[in-house]
């Protein structure tokens, strides 16, 4: 006779789990791809009847461009990291699908802080609400990624350096844009920005540092 301990889900709750899972995935990808949508939406249109009036019409609003193409990258490797992380969940708890609502209303709120960036009102106001949703929208992620490691919600063919290097990174970008906030009111300018140019930097030495550790 076959002694069974603890609590073992059977198929069909195994596959509630994650259809489940499949559903929230499906509607974070529909949601990412209308904040993507807006983005462009809010691109302005060139004038001008000449072709150097286009093109300087273009200089001018060089400005709303960048900030369009720094927006569409943060959320392309926001919505891929969430990619990289929910393949491997094999279903859900309360506590996650509340944490994925959050963590994807930061990435709809993205537009808007793009918006408010590139408007003409005072900079570190402006710069600071574009940061803090980026450190809200990175430690909500760092918050998914614990409470999928400690609650188990995780398949068993999930490689364990997934979670941890997708943490670090999740722990960095929010330390770089945290920073990045009070720099903002110290500098009263585009030297700000600095800071998050070196995101990808800070990124690489820790990586680089968790392998390290890893290997030992």
């Amino acid at each position: 006779m076959t002694t069974h301990t603890g609590h073992q889900p059977d198929d069909g709750t195994d596959a509630a789990g994650a259809r489940a899972a499949d559903r929230l995935t499906a509607f974070v990808d529909a949601a990412v791809a209308i904040a993507l949508t807006l983005l462009a939406l809010d691109l302005p249109v060139p004038s001008g009847d000449t072709t150097g009036a286009m093109l300087g019409s273009v200089a001018d609003h060089s400005t709303e461009y960048l900030a369009f193409g720094i927006s569409f990258v943060v959320i392309a490797a926001h919505w891929r990291a969430h990619h990289e992380i929910f393949r491997y969940v094999r279903t859900l708890d309360s506590r996650l699908t509340s944490l994925t609502l959050v963590w994807l209303f930061m990435q709809i709120l993205m537009p808007f802080a793009t918006r408010v960036l590139t408007s003409d009102s005072a900079f570190p106001p402006r710069f600071s609400l574009y940061a803090l949703v980026q450190v809200l929208a990175s430690t909500t992620f760092a918050l998914i990624i614990r409470e999928i490691r400690r609650a188990h919600l995780y398949r068993a063919d999930a490689p364990p350096r997934v979670f941890t290097e997708s943490l670090v990174r999740s722990v960095c970008l929010a330390s770089v844009f945290g920073v990045s906030i009070p720099l903002a009111f110290l500098l009263r300018g585009p030297g700000a920005y600095l800071c998050w140019l070196a995101a990808p930097i800070v990124l690489a030495v820790a990586q680089r540092v968790q392998r390290r550790a890893s290997a030992r």
